[in-house]
Parts: C-alpha cells; structure tokens; sequence
C-alpha cells in the first residue's frame, strides 16, 4: 500500500464528520457544532447545503434522500436531495428502546437502517428495517461509534471507541446477531483512551475495513480476518470520518473528515492509495 497524495478540499471553522458521495457525485459533510452540511461540487467550491441540530453521521439512500444522526436532539432526521428538511425519522426511541446520541449511520442494500448510539459502557446499535421493523442488535458497547458492511452485508462492523477496536455483528443468524471482537486497534504512546478512539468505518471491494482512527491522525486497514495490513498518516490530528470516492483492486480515493481540534477548526482531505 503507498498514500501517492494527500489533496485537502476544504478548510473550515468547525471540526467535520458525515462524508458521503451524493448521487449527484458532489461530495457532502457536516459540521456537528457549526450546525450545517456543506457540499463540494464539480467546482472544487464548498457551500452551505442543509442546516441540522449538530449533525454527525450521514448516509444517503438510493432515492437520493440524505439522512443524519442530530446527535445533540438525539433524532434521526432526513432532507431531500436539494437539501430541504423532510422529517424526523426518529425522536429518541426505537424499538421501544431510547437513545440519546445518534452518531453514525449506514443502509443496507435492502434500504434497512443500522445506527449507533454513543453512550460509555452501554452504547447499542439500532436497526430500523425498511418493513418499519425496530430493533435493538447490539448492547453493552463502550461508546458504539462508526459502522460499516461487508460486501455480502452479512456482517456489521461496529467501531468500539473506548475500547479501541473493531467488533464483528454476524447479522445471518436467525436469532439474536452474534458478536465477535474483529481487530484491536494500535495504541497511542500515551496510553491515554482519547489519543486512540477508533471512529469512522468503510469497507472496500475485496471486504477490508478501513478505519478512522480519531487519536492517531491514521487510516488503519484491517483485512476481513481481522489483521492490520496497513496505515497511513491523514494530516488531520483529528480523523473523525471517511467514505469511498473511488474503489478499484489497484487504486482506493477516499474522502476524509475531521480537523485540528473540538469544536474547531476542521478540514476536509481527499487521499488517493495505490495497493
């Protein structure tokens, strides 16, 4: 694996999160304390998209809806394509269960919902099926945080924070999903828990996992095995967030969210990797 370039796309006030490719193929992210969600067009230019109550993670469905975790009204919200607020999803509850902190989310191919909620010690992972099934998959994680799908989607990888790795929900059997700790992540020399905190997650086409690592200003790439094959230095102290651009056996693009500190300033980076 070789990083060939670094490109930073955008500059900003606030620390970033929620990278996501539209359908339109601008690139689009939010800014939890600066309340808005921008989009880069063809253009190279950055501008004001949508507004949210510090949206965190984003995900955008096939009709070209974009969904968000409100993290600090504990909701999940949803705009239409060009932006415009459509509704609140859901206020707090799912399954008859509460949640106070949405942070990331992902759909599946079915247009099923899995997010997480960020709570230390008992943070869960929440499913709402595109039949209006709500569910409870996974409990007791110290701060749920990044979420991503193998290619088959038979497994959920969930980013642990505290706990500084990577777990494995296998969602193919009948009853309650299976979970298993995939990776633990290298550690800060500090060996302070904030210097690690594993955040954002993406898979790629042969089925490894990339991870944002918060602390460590680092990509890792974990084989499906469960292996680190991999790391390169982002340039952002904090690495909150990432998503594919681009996917092919020999070359991976892939925009990076986070920035210089909380609440700010933050900044947006394009990295291209040849394998």
């Amino acid at each position: 694996m070789k990083l060939t370039e670094i490109k930073k796309l955008a500059e900003l006030d606030f620390y970033t999160e929620g990278p996501a490719v539209g359908t339109d193929g601008a690139f689009y992210f939010t800014t939890l304390s600066g309340r808005t969600v921008f989009r880069i067009g063809a253009d190279g230019k950055t501008e004001p998209w949508a507004e949210g109550a510090c949206p965190n993670g984003q995900a955008i469905r096939a009709d070209g809806t974009h969904w968000f975790c409100e993290s600090r009204d504990g909701r999940i919200s949803s705009h239409h394509s060009d932006g415009r607020f459509e509704k609140v999803v859901l206020d707090g509850v799912c399954g008859g269960v509460g949640f106070s902190t949405p942070n990331d989310l992902i759909f599946d191919s079915a247009g099923n919902l899995y997010f997480t909620d960020s709570i230390r010690e008992n943070g869960k992972v929440f499913f709402l099926g595109a039949d209006g099934t709500e569910k409870v998959i996974a409990d007791g994680i110290d701060y749920a945080n990044g979420l991503a799908l193998s290619p088959s989607e038979t497994t959920l990888y969930v980013a642990e924070s505290y706990g500084n790795r990577v777990l494995a929900v296998d969602l193919s059997a009948n009853a309650q999903p299976r979970r298993t700790v995939l990776a633990n992540l290298p550690k800060h020399p500090s060996n302070d828990p904030v210097g690690n905190l594993p955040d954002g997650l993406a898979t790629d086409n042969e089925g490894r996992i990339w991870v944002a690592h918060y602390g460590m200003q680092a990509v890792h790439i974990i084989s499906p095995g469960g292996a680190c094959v991999g790391s390169f230095d982002t340039g952002l102290p904090l690495t909150s967030n990432l998503a594919f651009v681009s996917d092919t056996p020999r070359l991976k693009q892939l925009l990076i969210t986070g920035g210089f500190g909380e609440p700010g300033p933050g900044a947006v980076v394009l990295a291209t990797i040849s394998l």
